[in-house]
């Protein structure tokens, strides 16, 4: 575990990651507590498709392809699978804390709704986020052979999906329905169906992972 914490998430990682919400956090303005998590959702995806995209090829990157090959393919599989998680699990906590990286700019709460509520809600977005845009990103850049090609297409699949078109084709089943919402129909998780959604297809690609290297090697 500990060899894969120090592949998967070298110091260059960490540090681009936290620029990354420190610059949205200055250049996105926000007025309301509220306005948060819509402004957080669609970006942290981005990070998620450039974080996780070499998951696996990471191997070949750092010069390691060859050897990681000879190992059988469960131990391949059991490999990417631990570092997929363990990347989610900082970005997870990375934008948990990111949230309140926009209270510098003493953003409102409204009267009547609970802030534990939206911060709550904010986290189970993100989340769902978090794991369908990195382990889409890993599942093309290992069908590519190459991580460039897995963040392209990821992009663009990002663009449509995060665009009105996407809203109205997709409606609540969007993976970003949740920064769609109307924020002042606190109650409406409608949502979640989304996130739902993303959640059965990244298990979807997960479970993929054993053939998807069998076919590539």
């Amino acid at each position: 575990m500990k060899q894969d914490i120090k592949i998967c998430l070298p110091l260059y990682k960490l540090v681009y990651s936290v620029m990354f919400l420190i610059i949205l956090s200055l250049v996105r303005g926000i007025s309301t507590v509220f306005e948060i998590g819509g402004a957080l959702d669609s970006n942290i995806a981005l990070l998620a498709i450039v974080f996780c995209a070499e998951t696996y090829v990471m191997e070949k990157s750092g010069g390691r392809g060859e050897i990681f090959r000879l190992f059988p393919v469960k131990n391949r599989v059991k490999a990417v699978r631990r570092r997929l998680l363990i990347q989610n699990l900082y970005l997870y906590l990375l934008s948990y804390i990111g949230f309140f990286f926009f209270f510098w700019q003493r953003p409102q709460n409204m009267i009547g709704i609970s802030f534990w509520y939206e911060y709550g809600t904010y986290m189970l977005a993100v989340t769902g986020t978090i794991l369908f845009w990195s382990t889409l990103s890993m599942t093309i850049s290992n069908l590519f052979g190459n991580q460039w090609g897995g963040i392209a297409v990821s992009l663009i699949i990002w663009m449509v999906v995060n665009s009105m078109y996407g809203q109205d084709v997709l409606g609540k089943f969007n993976i970003f329905a949740y920064g769609f919402r109307n924020v002042m129909e606190v109650h409406d998780v409608s949502w979640l169906f989304g996130k739902l959604a993303g959640a059965l297809s990244a298990m979807l690609m997960i479970g993929l992972i054993p053939y998807i290297m069998k076919k590539r090697g």
